[in-house]
Formats: structure tokens, sequence, C-alpha cells
């Protein structure tokens, strides 16, 4: 049935352009579509460690089918793409890599990928998993409160979408805090964000290296998306290889849910030259660069100060 059922997704998700659908979604449409042909497959199972005793079971069965010939269906047809994460989603475009992600960078209206929010709307989903998951103090930086004495470009990849901070005195007692100002030891570790919506093949290498150039001054860097392509995940191995740069994969629908799939290099000291020049052309950063003074004289953060 290999064969029928790689024809019967391609044909499917052809006739469903643009919409993803999970392995599982499409072992159900097949179910309902095609229900002599699923009866007469279940009849033939000789399966005994996880017989195909329910419709359930039957339909996990083809989902996870679907799944094991994930490569045969991609090469039967090119334009079906994957997406990474949890679960995979499949979907089919008549788009190139490059189109999609300019439709779908465009802050004008949403595109036909509903299911993934304009950039800006990924910003409070990233300080949800940030605080929810990591415990960890975020900020926005607003590129709108950025000067531009050094012309159009003069700040162009300078500064990330989202930094934060993650306090390191958490569950100390207060005589080891104020024993610890004494000794100057660190306090705090530093991340980057730079946020897309979607990483493909198409803009993976600009957006890796836009991270690196915004974000190699914390301790920690990250470039984070609502959805990477199944395609560009050894690329970004590799770039991440070379440059420490991590990826977090954002689930819109549910933020705890978000997952970094490519834990970030940690750098132990900090770039004060970048986070000086950044801190002179944006209010927001210099902000942050307040409140993690004022963290590392008390040993606290204030809630209200941070997204």
């Amino acid at each position: 049935m290999a064969v029928k059922l790689t024809n019967k997704v391609v044909d499917f998700l052809k006739e469903n352009e643009n919409k993803k659908y999970t392995a599982l979604q499409i072992a159900e449409w097949v179910f309902q579509t095609y229900p002599d042909e699923c009866r007469e497959k279940r009849e033939r199972s000789t399966a005994t460690v996880a017989p195909i005793d329910s419709d359930k079971a039957f339909i996990q069965q083809v989902s996870s089918e679907i799944s094991a010939w994930r490569k045969r269906i991609l090469k039967k047809e090119s334009q079906i793409k994957v997406t990474e994460g949890r679960p995979k989603q499949y979907y089919y475009t008549t788009q190139t890599d490059e189109a999609e992600t300019v439709e779908l960078e465009a802050v004008i209206e949403k595109s036909a990928n509903q299911d993934i929010p304009l950039e800006h709307e990924l910003y409070p989903i990233l300080t949800k998993y940030l605080k929810a998951e990591h415990g960890i103090h975020s900020m926005r930086i607003d590129e709108r409160k950025s000067t531009n004495l050094r012309g159009p470009k003069g700040n162009e990849w300078l500064y990330p979408d989202v930094v934060a901070m993650e306090n390191l005195l958490v569950n100390w007692s207060q005589e080891i805090i104020d024993c610890s100002h004494h000794y100057g030891d660190k306090k705090a570790m530093l991340w980057s964000f730079e946020v897309k919506r979607i990483i493909n093949c198409s803009n993976i290498r600009s957006a890796y290296f836009q991270s690196v150039s915004n974000s190699s001054w914390a301790n920690l860097g990250y470039l984070v998306a609502g959805q990477l392509d199944e395609s560009a995940i050894d690329e970004l191995r590799m770039l991440y290889s070379l440059h420490g740069i991590g990826f977090i994969l954002l689930d819109v629908n549910n933020p705890s849910d978000s997952e970094i799939i490519i834990p970030a290099r940690k750098k132990s000291d900090l770039d004060w030259d970048s986070m000086n020049r950044i801190a002179e052309a944006n209010k927001d950063f210099k902000r942050y660069l307040e409140e993690i003074k004022n963290f590392c004289l008390t040993g606290k953060a204030k809630e209200t100060d941070w997204d």
C-alpha cells in the first residue's frame, strides 16, 4: 500500500494547497475517504505486538506509515514541505521558499498561512515561554526608538528583537546574595533573540547571520521562529557549529510547548563594546542595561520593570 498511500497523500495535499496537516490528520482523512481499502488492509494485518484491533489503532498505524514514508512523499512531489517540530506538519505550496518567506514576513496583512502570526505577534508568545518554562525576565527592543545618526542603514542588524536576563540567584538565601555582591560573582546570564515568522532554505542564512550580528554580544543568542521547514534543519545545525547561535521553535497555540531545537553555545564573557554601541542607538536597550544594573546591586528583579 506504500505507493498507493503515497499517491493519496500527495493528491490530498495538492487539493488543499497551503493548508497544513499532521500525519494523524491525513490518516483520518484516508480512513474516512477510502473505507473499503482500509478495511481490507486491516483484515490482512498480521501484527501481534501492536494488533490493529480498532479503528483508532488502524488510523494510528496509517499515521506511522505516512511519517515513515515522508522521504518517499517528498521525492514524489517536490512542492510538498514538512515543518520541523512536534508534530510535523505537511503542506503543498506552489510558492518558492523565497516567495513564501517574503509573503509571511510582510507586515501588511496575514497571508494564506493564517496559523503563523505576524512577527510582532510572536514577541509576547516568546515572552510567555521564557517566563513560564525558564523563569527568565525579558524585554522588547523596539527599533522605532532608535536613532538614525549613522544614516538609513547605519543600525542595520544591530539590535535584537527581544532581550532577557536570567536570574542566577534564584533560591539563594539573602546572606549568600549579600556575600556574592562583595565577591563580584556573576549574578545573571544575558540572552538575546532574533524573531522570524518562518525559517526555510530561502532565508536561513540571512536570518542566522542577522542573529550572529545582533546577538553575539550576549551570553546566549537565539534565532526564533513560528515555523521551521524540515529542509532547513541541516543548514541550521551547520551554522550553529560555526557560530553558536541556538534555535527556538515557538508553538503559537501553546507557548509552553515551544521547544529549544538547538541550545545556544554559552559564552562566559559579554561583548561590552557591542552592548555600548546598541545602547547608544536604542533607548529600550539602554533601559535593559539599567535594569540589569539595578538587579546586580539589589539581587532583585521587579516584575513590573519587565515584559
